[in-house]
């Protein structure tokens, strides 16, 4: 090996470690892992439409949005309040109402849209992706989906300094994430799952980082 070749060699070494200095962050490596969901009961919110339905008396049913104020409007039974409440609770607050003016009523509830929790289920990429976007979480789902729903990395990605940000009890965390391992060497080690609310952001090239 000649003597250009290891100053080269040597030179490229720190400028590795002088840009995994200056990062600051630490490694994907080091982030917890995607939580795991329990699955919990859920709660009707604003912007859901609910159907709601009377067993033998359709002209009682509805199809409704529940309004900013949290209540519906229904026939017979006039405003109820849904938000906060699961299906079947306000299915049973409704059938009471119900029995003051029908025998036995058998009242069923589904969210049939789920409005109200949408844009906290979602993943984002941003910066230089070919197109940014906002998606609706999947389980299963991982950084290289994401990435490529969003065309891929654009030339002048620093796909070695992408970044995952995450939360972690409550607070954003970031962690640093080498989409260029993912993308050319298909190196799946840092191909995470992701979990709902992530946010993958990928920088420029930069001059002064040797990238351009």
């Amino acid at each position: 090996m000649t003597i250009c070749t290891l100053m080269r060699a040597s030179l490229i070494a720190m400028l590795g470690l002088f840009v995994t200095a200056c990062s600051g962050l630490p490694s994907s490596a080091e982030m917890p892992p995607a939580s795991e969901r329990e699955v919990v009961p859920y709660e009707i919110g604003v912007g859901d439409t609910v159907a709601v339905s009377v067993w033998r008396n359709p002209e009682l049913g509805q199809s409704i949005v529940v309004r900013p104020d949290g209540f519906i409007s229904l026939p017979l039974v006039g405003d109820v309040k849904a938000e906060g409440k699961m299906p079947e609770e306000l299915a049973s607050e409704i059938s009471d109402t119900l029995g003051e003016y029908i025998r036995n009523p058998e009242v069923t509830v589904m969210v049939t849209n789920p409005m109200s929790k949408e844009f906290r289920n979602r993943i984002r990429v941003t910066g230089q992706v070919a197109s940014p976007q906002s998606v609706a979480f999947q389980p299963g789902m991982t950084v290289l989906d994401v990435v490529l729903m969003a065309g891929g990395v654009t030339d002048f990605a620093a796909d070695g300094r992408a970044v995952l940000h995450r939360q972690v009890e409550g607070e954003y965390q970031s962690f640093g994430l080498d989409l260029r391992a993912i993308l050319t060497d298909g190196d799946m080690r840092t191909n995470h799952s992701l979990q709902p609310g992530d946010v993958i952001s990928v920088p420029r090239k930069q001059l002064f980082r040797g990238e351009l």
